[in-house]
């Protein structure tokens, strides 16, 4: 099997289920980024830092996945292949690693710029994706049958993004970088 179809090449791709929609539009545009999210989490899983997480962004990307596979599926036919599922169960488990985390860092007094060690950083980019990515689906779901469930784990994942850039900074021994608004 080649990967280039040359089916794309006008500009249209084809969602789950068959329909044609322009490369531009919304739900495209929409699981493109949860596409560039989830390589955002592979260069943090990548991070040395990161070695004893390996399994925990597993479970994160295979969640991305699912999204995504959602997100490219057509609502409005009746799809015979089989995408996977997201589950409450799923916000539990990262409210949970963020519980872990935070019990090791000193409390939060200020805002934090990103920055301080590339760890920390690429960990800040991957939280600045997913927001966008959560926009986006928000749009989404003004015009098309998006599942909430979608929206609240991108904004559980965010907020553990940023617990984990505070982590992260915590275990390399590097002070945060705090926000001093020029007054």
């Amino acid at each position: 099997m080649k990967i280039y179809t040359k089916t794309g090449d006008k500009g249209e791709t084809s969602l789950i289920g068959g329909t044609r929609v322009k490369k531009s539009s919304l739900r495209i545009e929409a699981y493109g980024t949860i596409d560039e999210l989830n390589s955002f989490i592979g260069v943090v899983r990548d991070q040395e830092v990161n070695q004893n997480r390996q399994e925990l962004f597993s479970e994160i990307q295979d969640r991305l996945f699912t999204i995504g596979s959602t997100l490219a599926t057509d609502p409005d036919k009746n799809v015979k292949m089989q995408t996977p599922d997201l589950y409450e169960t799923d916000i539990k488990f990262l409210e949970e690693q963020m519980d872990l985390l935070d019990e090791k860092l000193p409390p939060l007094r200020h805002f934090i710029l990103p920055g301080g060690h590339p760890a920390v950083s690429f960990c800040h980019v991957a939280r600045s994706v997913c927001r966008r990515a959560e926009r986006l689906v928000i749009a989404l779901q003004e015009e098309s049958e998006v599942e909430n469930l979608v929206v609240k784990y991108l904004n559980r994942l965010s907020d553990f993004l940023f617990v984990l850039s505070r982590a992260l900074g915590f275990e390399l021994g590097v002070k945060e970088i705090t926000w001093k608004p020029r007054m």
